[in-house]
Protein backbone atom coordinates (compact mmCIF):
# COMPACT_ATOMS: atom_id res chain seq x y z
CA UNK A 1 0.00 0.00 0.00
CA UNK A 2 1.57 3.23 -0.77
CA UNK A 3 1.89 5.43 1.85
CA UNK A 4 1.73 9.26 2.72
CA UNK A 5 4.71 10.94 0.90
CA UNK A 6 7.23 12.74 2.91
CA UNK A 7 9.40 16.06 1.21
CA UNK A 8 12.71 17.63 2.86
CA UNK A 9 13.74 20.95 1.06
CA UNK A 10 16.81 22.62 2.00
CA UNK A 11 17.60 25.82 0.90
CA UNK A 12 20.25 26.89 2.37
CA UNK A 13 23.58 25.28 4.92
CA UNK A 14 22.26 26.72 8.27
CA UNK A 15 18.24 25.99 7.58
CA UNK A 16 16.65 22.41 6.28
CA UNK A 17 12.88 22.37 6.39
CA UNK A 18 10.95 19.16 6.44
CA UNK A 19 7.57 18.73 5.95
CA UNK A 20 5.69 15.20 6.14
CA UNK A 21 1.77 14.49 5.46
CA UNK A 22 -0.33 12.67 3.77
CA UNK A 23 -2.60 9.89 4.32
CA UNK A 24 -1.32 5.73 3.01
CA UNK A 25 -3.47 3.01 1.85
CA UNK A 26 -4.06 0.23 4.41
CA UNK A 27 -4.66 -2.63 3.80
CA UNK A 28 -5.51 -4.44 7.16
CA UNK A 29 -6.89 -8.25 8.60
CA UNK A 30 -6.34 -9.38 11.85
CA UNK A 31 -8.07 -12.86 13.39
CA UNK A 32 -9.32 -14.11 16.72
CA UNK A 33 -11.02 -16.17 18.49
CA UNK A 34 -14.80 -17.06 18.69
CA UNK A 35 -16.74 -16.60 22.05
CA UNK A 36 -19.27 -19.17 22.97
CA UNK A 37 -22.21 -18.32 25.35
CA UNK A 38 -24.23 -20.81 26.89
CA UNK A 39 -27.52 -19.80 28.22
CA UNK A 40 -30.18 -22.10 30.31
CA UNK A 41 -33.75 -22.02 30.85
CA UNK A 42 -35.08 -20.57 34.38
CA UNK A 43 -37.79 -23.02 34.58
CA UNK A 44 -37.05 -25.79 37.44
CA UNK A 45 -37.02 -29.13 36.64
CA UNK A 46 -40.46 -31.03 37.52
CA UNK A 47 -38.31 -34.02 39.01
CA UNK A 48 -34.79 -34.08 40.44
CA UNK A 49 -32.97 -36.08 38.74
CA UNK A 50 -31.11 -38.96 40.88
CA UNK A 51 -27.61 -39.29 41.46
CA UNK A 52 -25.46 -41.86 39.26
CA UNK A 53 -21.84 -43.23 39.03
CA UNK A 54 -20.46 -43.41 36.28
CA UNK A 55 -19.23 -46.99 34.74
CA UNK A 56 -15.44 -47.46 35.20
CA UNK A 57 -14.08 -47.43 31.56
CA UNK A 58 -13.31 -50.68 29.99
CA UNK A 59 -9.81 -52.73 31.25
CA UNK A 60 -8.43 -52.55 27.76
CA UNK A 61 -8.90 -48.42 27.53
CA UNK A 62 -7.34 -48.00 30.54
CA UNK A 63 -4.41 -49.60 29.37
CA UNK A 64 -4.28 -48.37 25.72
CA UNK A 65 -4.22 -45.04 27.34
CA UNK A 66 -1.62 -45.34 29.54
CA UNK A 67 0.63 -46.83 26.70
CA UNK A 68 -0.01 -43.97 24.89
CA UNK A 69 0.23 -40.92 27.44
CA UNK A 70 3.42 -42.49 28.96
CA UNK A 71 5.02 -43.21 25.59
CA UNK A 72 7.54 -41.15 23.50
CA UNK A 73 5.04 -39.38 21.61
CA UNK A 74 3.47 -40.52 17.77
CA UNK A 75 4.71 -39.85 14.44
CA UNK A 76 1.86 -39.88 11.72
CA UNK A 77 2.14 -40.14 7.76
CA UNK A 78 -0.69 -39.50 5.40
CA UNK A 79 -2.25 -37.83 2.88
CA UNK A 80 -5.19 -35.69 2.56
CA UNK A 81 -7.03 -33.26 0.11
CA UNK A 82 -6.96 -29.29 0.36
CA UNK A 83 -9.34 -27.65 -2.10
CA UNK A 84 -9.67 -30.51 -4.57
CA UNK A 85 -5.25 -30.90 -4.67
CA UNK A 86 -3.57 -33.47 -2.71
CA UNK A 87 -1.38 -32.64 0.33
CA UNK A 88 1.09 -35.17 2.06
CA UNK A 89 1.03 -34.71 6.14
CA UNK A 90 4.18 -35.80 8.20
CA UNK A 91 3.34 -34.90 11.96
CA UNK A 92 5.28 -36.21 15.37
CA UNK A 93 3.28 -35.35 18.29
CA UNK A 94 4.45 -35.58 22.37
CA UNK A 95 2.38 -37.29 24.64
CA UNK A 96 0.48 -33.64 25.51
CA UNK A 97 -0.46 -33.03 21.91
CA UNK A 98 2.57 -30.68 21.54
CA UNK A 99 2.76 -31.06 17.20
CA UNK A 100 5.75 -30.24 14.16
CA UNK A 101 5.81 -31.27 11.05
CA UNK A 102 4.94 -30.74 7.05
CA UNK A 103 2.71 -30.59 4.46
CA UNK A 104 3.30 -31.18 1.41
CA UNK A 105 2.14 -30.04 -2.16
CA UNK A 106 4.37 -31.22 -4.83
CA UNK A 107 7.12 -28.13 -4.60
CA UNK A 108 5.30 -26.37 -1.98
CA UNK A 109 5.68 -27.05 1.49
CA UNK A 110 4.04 -25.72 4.65
CA UNK A 111 5.60 -26.14 8.26
CA UNK A 112 3.35 -27.00 10.97
CA UNK A 113 3.38 -26.51 15.04
CA UNK A 114 0.72 -27.00 17.23
CA UNK A 115 0.77 -25.76 21.47
CA UNK A 116 -1.63 -24.56 23.60
CA UNK A 117 -4.31 -26.16 21.58
CA UNK A 118 -3.67 -24.16 18.78
CA UNK A 119 -2.11 -25.36 15.31
CA UNK A 120 -0.05 -22.67 13.27
CA UNK A 121 1.26 -22.84 10.17
CA UNK A 122 4.31 -20.79 7.89
CA UNK A 123 4.40 -21.14 4.38
CA UNK A 124 5.31 -18.96 1.05
CA UNK A 125 2.77 -16.41 -0.80
CA UNK A 126 2.52 -19.88 -3.44
CA UNK A 127 1.15 -22.09 -0.55
CA UNK A 128 -1.70 -19.59 0.79
CA UNK A 129 -2.68 -18.50 -3.00
CA UNK A 130 -3.40 -22.17 -3.79
CA UNK A 131 -4.60 -23.82 -0.74
CA UNK A 132 -5.67 -21.27 1.23
CA UNK A 133 -7.72 -19.15 -1.39
CA UNK A 134 -10.53 -18.38 1.46
CA UNK A 135 -8.04 -15.86 3.17
CA UNK A 136 -8.39 -12.67 1.41
CA UNK A 137 -4.53 -11.17 0.73
CA UNK A 138 -2.82 -14.33 2.01
CA UNK A 139 0.37 -13.05 1.18
CA UNK A 140 0.18 -11.09 4.19
CA UNK A 141 0.61 -14.19 5.92
CA UNK A 142 3.31 -15.35 4.24
CA UNK A 143 6.67 -16.23 5.15
CA UNK A 144 5.99 -15.84 8.80
CA UNK A 145 3.70 -17.91 11.65
CA UNK A 146 0.18 -17.79 10.98
CA UNK A 147 -2.48 -19.26 12.96
CA UNK A 148 -3.68 -22.06 10.81
CA UNK A 149 -7.17 -21.78 9.00
CA UNK A 150 -10.01 -24.15 9.36
CA UNK A 151 -9.95 -25.44 6.06
CA UNK A 152 -5.48 -26.18 6.62
CA UNK A 153 -5.52 -28.88 7.89
CA UNK A 154 -9.16 -29.04 8.00
CA UNK A 155 -9.04 -31.03 11.25
CA UNK A 156 -8.02 -30.18 15.55
CA UNK A 157 -4.68 -31.68 15.26
CA UNK A 158 -4.06 -31.81 19.10
CA UNK A 159 -7.61 -33.12 19.84
CA UNK A 160 -7.51 -35.49 17.43
CA UNK A 161 -4.43 -36.58 17.05
CA UNK A 162 -2.62 -36.22 20.55
CA UNK A 163 -1.99 -38.84 22.84
CA UNK A 164 -3.69 -37.62 25.67
CA UNK A 165 -6.70 -36.64 23.82
CA UNK A 166 -6.61 -40.06 21.92
CA UNK A 167 -7.04 -42.01 25.66
CA UNK A 168 -9.82 -39.78 27.07
CA UNK A 169 -11.54 -40.52 23.85
CA UNK A 170 -10.52 -44.53 24.35
CA UNK A 171 -12.24 -44.24 28.07
CA UNK A 172 -15.49 -43.79 26.30
CA UNK A 173 -14.99 -46.66 23.52
CA UNK A 174 -17.01 -50.16 24.22
CA UNK A 175 -15.64 -52.32 25.80
CA UNK A 176 -15.82 -55.20 23.04
CA UNK A 177 -15.85 -52.78 19.73
CA UNK A 178 -16.59 -54.00 16.43
CA UNK A 179 -13.34 -56.24 15.00
CA UNK A 180 -12.14 -56.35 11.75
CA UNK A 181 -9.36 -57.37 9.66
CA UNK A 182 -6.41 -54.94 8.65
CA UNK A 183 -3.69 -56.67 6.49
CA UNK A 184 -3.88 -59.53 8.86
CA UNK A 185 -4.24 -57.88 11.78
CA UNK A 186 -6.78 -58.00 14.18
CA UNK A 187 -8.02 -54.50 15.01
CA UNK A 188 -10.78 -52.64 16.85
CA UNK A 189 -12.32 -49.68 14.69
CA UNK A 190 -13.30 -46.86 17.24
CA UNK A 191 -15.75 -43.97 16.15
CA UNK A 192 -15.70 -40.52 17.75
CA UNK A 193 -17.09 -37.50 16.92
CA UNK A 194 -14.15 -36.01 15.24
CA UNK A 195 -12.08 -39.52 14.05
CA UNK A 196 -12.14 -42.83 13.55
CA UNK A 197 -9.29 -45.19 15.47
CA UNK A 198 -7.99 -48.51 14.25
CA UNK A 199 -5.96 -50.22 17.06
CA UNK A 200 -5.10 -53.86 17.68
CA UNK A 201 -7.21 -56.02 19.57
CA UNK A 202 -4.77 -57.66 21.38
CA UNK A 203 -3.00 -56.37 23.52
CA UNK A 204 -0.46 -53.68 23.81
CA UNK A 205 -3.40 -52.19 21.54
CA UNK A 206 -1.34 -50.30 19.51
CA UNK A 207 -2.71 -47.07 17.18
CA UNK A 208 -2.12 -48.24 13.59
CA UNK A 209 -4.01 -45.60 11.82
CA UNK A 210 -6.08 -42.45 12.38
CA UNK A 211 -9.19 -41.52 9.62
CA UNK A 212 -9.99 -38.11 10.87
CA UNK A 213 -13.48 -36.28 10.28
CA UNK A 214 -13.57 -32.71 8.32
CA UNK A 215 -13.71 -31.52 4.43
CA UNK A 216 -10.40 -32.52 3.76
CA UNK A 217 -10.72 -36.56 5.03
CA UNK A 218 -6.96 -36.78 5.99
CA UNK A 219 -6.03 -40.74 6.68
CA UNK A 220 -2.41 -41.26 8.99
CA UNK A 221 -0.79 -44.11 9.31
CA UNK A 222 0.45 -43.80 13.36
CA UNK A 223 3.64 -45.28 14.71
CA UNK A 224 5.49 -44.67 18.51
CA UNK A 225 8.05 -41.88 17.62
CA UNK A 226 11.61 -43.72 17.85
CA UNK A 227 13.79 -40.49 18.93
CA UNK A 228 11.79 -37.88 20.88
CA UNK A 229 14.68 -35.61 21.33
CA UNK A 230 14.84 -34.78 17.55
CA UNK A 231 11.20 -33.75 17.65
CA UNK A 232 11.75 -31.49 20.92
CA UNK A 233 14.77 -30.49 18.85
CA UNK A 234 12.52 -29.14 15.73
CA UNK A 235 9.65 -28.03 18.04
CA UNK A 236 11.50 -25.37 20.51
CA UNK A 237 12.41 -23.24 18.02
CA UNK A 238 9.73 -23.03 16.25
CA UNK A 239 7.26 -22.40 19.48
CA UNK A 240 10.07 -19.88 19.94
CA UNK A 241 9.68 -18.16 16.58
CA UNK A 242 5.72 -17.73 17.25
CA UNK A 243 5.93 -14.44 18.61
CA UNK A 244 4.20 -12.04 16.71
CA UNK A 245 2.38 -14.66 14.70
CA UNK A 246 -0.83 -13.75 12.87
CA UNK A 247 -4.28 -14.61 13.10
CA UNK A 248 -5.97 -14.39 9.71
CA UNK A 249 -9.69 -14.61 10.53
CA UNK A 250 -10.46 -11.53 12.16
CA UNK A 251 -9.79 -7.97 9.58
CA UNK A 252 -9.53 -4.10 10.00
CA UNK A 253 -11.00 -1.25 8.08
CA UNK A 254 -7.72 1.08 7.95
CA UNK A 255 -7.78 4.77 8.28
CA UNK A 256 -5.35 7.51 7.49
CA UNK A 257 -1.72 6.36 7.49
CA UNK A 258 0.14 9.47 9.29
CA UNK A 259 3.82 10.63 10.30
CA UNK A 260 5.40 12.33 13.00
CA UNK A 261 8.38 13.24 14.93
CA UNK A 262 9.84 12.67 11.53
CA UNK A 263 11.07 16.01 10.14
CA UNK A 264 14.85 16.64 10.75
CA UNK A 265 15.25 13.97 13.20
CA UNK A 266 17.68 11.18 12.08
CA UNK A 267 16.52 9.52 15.57
CA UNK A 268 13.88 7.73 13.89
CA UNK A 269 10.18 8.23 12.60
CA UNK A 270 6.92 7.17 13.41
CA UNK A 271 4.12 5.68 11.51
CA UNK A 272 0.36 6.09 13.12
CA UNK A 273 -2.52 3.85 11.52
CA UNK A 274 -6.39 4.48 13.00
CA UNK A 275 -7.88 1.02 12.32
CA UNK A 276 -11.39 -0.37 13.55
CA UNK A 277 -12.14 -4.02 13.21
CA UNK A 278 -14.50 -5.14 10.62
CA UNK A 279 -14.91 -8.86 11.11
CA UNK A 280 -16.02 -10.34 13.42
CA UNK A 281 -19.00 -7.93 13.26
CA UNK A 282 -20.57 -8.88 16.38
CA UNK A 283 -18.86 -8.64 19.71
CA UNK A 284 -14.73 -8.39 19.94
CA UNK A 285 -13.56 -11.58 21.20
CA UNK A 286 -12.00 -12.25 24.30
CA UNK A 287 -8.24 -11.29 23.91
CA UNK A 288 -8.33 -10.15 20.09
CA UNK A 289 -4.92 -8.16 18.76
CA UNK A 290 -4.02 -6.28 16.56
CA UNK A 291 -0.86 -5.55 14.95
CA UNK A 292 0.78 -3.06 12.62
CA UNK A 293 3.58 -3.57 10.44
CA UNK A 294 5.11 -0.85 8.48
CA UNK A 295 7.51 -0.13 6.12
CA UNK A 296 9.57 3.15 5.30
CA UNK A 297 11.00 3.97 1.44
CA UNK A 298 12.16 6.92 -0.24
CA UNK A 299 12.39 6.55 -4.28
CA UNK A 300 12.40 2.56 -3.93
CA UNK A 301 14.96 2.52 -1.33
CA UNK A 302 13.92 1.03 2.07
CA UNK A 303 15.09 3.20 4.91
CA UNK A 304 13.66 0.38 7.74
CA UNK A 305 10.49 -1.08 9.39
CA UNK A 306 9.17 -1.26 12.54
CA UNK A 307 5.50 -3.08 14.73
CA UNK A 308 3.71 -2.60 17.25
CA UNK A 309 0.66 -4.31 18.41
CA UNK A 310 -2.09 -3.51 21.11
CA UNK A 311 -5.50 -5.21 22.63
CA UNK A 312 -8.87 -4.75 20.73
CA UNK A 313 -11.14 -2.55 23.20
CA UNK A 314 -14.72 -2.96 23.13
CA UNK A 315 -15.42 -0.06 20.89
CA UNK A 316 -13.53 -2.53 17.86
CA UNK A 317 -11.50 0.88 17.58
CA UNK A 318 -7.89 1.70 18.53
CA UNK A 319 -4.92 3.48 16.73
CA UNK A 320 -1.64 1.59 16.66
CA UNK A 321 1.81 3.57 16.27
CA UNK A 322 5.30 2.06 15.78
CA UNK A 323 9.26 4.24 15.26
CA UNK A 324 11.67 3.36 12.71
CA UNK A 325 14.81 3.69 14.02
CA UNK A 326 17.15 1.87 11.68
CA UNK A 327 20.69 2.76 10.27
CA UNK A 328 19.50 3.33 7.25
CA UNK A 329 16.96 5.95 8.26
CA UNK A 330 19.49 7.24 10.37
CA UNK A 331 21.96 7.70 7.79
CA UNK A 332 20.09 8.71 4.94
CA UNK A 333 18.59 11.36 7.21
CA UNK A 334 21.95 12.73 7.89
CA UNK A 335 22.31 13.07 4.32
CA UNK A 336 19.54 14.97 3.75
CA UNK A 337 20.69 16.87 6.46
CA UNK A 338 24.10 17.98 5.44
CA UNK A 339 23.04 18.05 1.45
CA UNK A 340 20.46 20.70 0.37
CA UNK A 341 17.76 18.59 -2.20
CA UNK A 342 14.33 17.49 -2.20
CA UNK A 343 14.16 13.98 -0.31
CA UNK A 344 10.85 12.36 -0.61
CA UNK A 345 9.53 9.79 1.50
CA UNK A 346 6.39 7.56 2.00
CA UNK A 347 4.99 4.10 4.14
CA UNK A 348 2.99 1.24 3.34
CA UNK A 349 1.60 -0.47 6.65
CA UNK A 350 -0.79 -3.36 7.26
CA UNK A 351 -2.46 -4.54 9.97
CA UNK A 352 -3.58 -8.02 11.08
CA UNK A 353 -4.83 -9.93 14.03
CA UNK A 354 -1.94 -11.13 16.21
CA UNK A 355 -2.63 -14.53 17.84
CA UNK A 356 0.55 -14.64 19.76
CA UNK A 357 1.88 -11.66 21.75
CA UNK A 358 5.73 -11.69 22.05
CA UNK A 359 5.56 -11.85 26.06
CA UNK A 360 3.76 -15.16 25.52
CA UNK A 361 6.54 -17.07 23.92
CA UNK A 362 8.19 -17.81 27.49
CA UNK A 363 5.37 -19.34 29.02
CA UNK A 364 5.07 -21.98 25.70
CA UNK A 365 8.83 -22.61 25.81
CA UNK A 366 8.69 -23.45 29.35
CA UNK A 367 5.67 -25.80 28.73
CA UNK A 368 7.86 -27.31 26.21
CA UNK A 369 10.87 -27.67 28.25
CA UNK A 370 9.03 -29.42 31.04
CA UNK A 371 7.73 -32.12 28.45
CA UNK A 372 10.81 -32.31 27.27
CA UNK A 373 12.21 -32.99 30.33
CA UNK A 374 10.21 -35.65 31.55
CA UNK A 375 10.01 -37.28 27.69
CA UNK A 376 13.40 -37.50 26.53
CA UNK A 377 15.60 -39.78 28.99
CA UNK A 378 18.94 -39.24 29.55
CA UNK A 379 21.48 -41.42 28.02
CA UNK A 380 23.14 -44.08 29.95
CA UNK A 381 26.16 -43.20 31.31
CA UNK A 382 29.13 -45.57 30.57
CA UNK A 383 31.89 -47.15 32.76
CA UNK A 384 34.56 -44.97 33.07
CA UNK A 385 38.31 -46.05 32.03
CA UNK A 386 41.37 -44.77 33.81
CA UNK A 387 42.15 -41.42 32.53
CA UNK A 388 45.27 -38.46 33.25
CA UNK A 389 45.90 -37.38 36.39
CA UNK A 390 43.87 -35.22 38.19
CA UNK A 391 44.65 -31.38 36.56
CA UNK A 392 46.63 -29.34 39.15
CA UNK A 393 44.98 -25.95 39.99
CA UNK A 394 46.44 -24.36 37.53
CA UNK A 395 45.00 -26.81 34.59
CA UNK A 396 41.25 -26.57 33.88
CA UNK A 397 39.74 -29.94 33.99
CA UNK A 398 38.03 -30.96 30.45
CA UNK A 399 34.53 -30.69 32.20
CA UNK A 400 34.88 -27.08 32.21
CA UNK A 401 34.79 -26.45 28.73
CA UNK A 402 32.61 -29.47 28.03
CA UNK A 403 29.24 -28.33 30.89
CA UNK A 404 26.38 -27.09 28.72
CA UNK A 405 25.27 -23.84 29.79
CA UNK A 406 21.87 -23.54 32.16
CA UNK A 407 19.52 -22.04 29.64
CA UNK A 408 19.87 -22.49 25.76
CA UNK A 409 21.26 -19.89 23.64
CA UNK A 410 19.11 -18.15 20.85
CA UNK A 411 21.05 -16.42 17.81
CA UNK A 412 19.26 -13.99 15.52
CA UNK A 413 20.60 -12.77 12.03
CA UNK A 414 19.47 -9.34 10.29
CA UNK A 415 20.53 -8.38 6.68
CA UNK A 416 22.84 -5.27 7.07
CA UNK A 417 21.56 -2.32 6.08
CA UNK A 418 24.21 0.15 3.40
CA UNK A 419 25.63 3.05 5.14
Amino acid sequence: MPGAAGRQVRSRKEQLLLIASGAAAVVLTASAVAAVVITGDDEAPEKRAEATVAAAPPAWTVAAGRRLTSGTGLRYDGSMSVGGKPVQAHLRLSPSGLATGTLTAGALKADVVAIGGDTYIKAGPAFWRDYVPEVPNGGYYAGRWSKAPKSVPGFDVPDVLGPEAIARLLAKAPADPPEENVNGVPAYRIKTRGAEYLMTAAAPHRLLSVHAGGPNAPLFTAAPVAAPATLFAELRPRVAGLGGATDPAVRFSPGSLTFSSCDQNPNGCTVSVPATMSVPRDTVPDGARAQLRATITSEGERLGSCTASKTVPANRALVLRCTVTSKRWRNWMRSALDNPGSYPYGATAHVVGEAVPEDEVEKLLARVDRERAAVVKPAPTTPSTPGPAEPGPSEPGPSESQEPSGRPEVATSQTPGRP
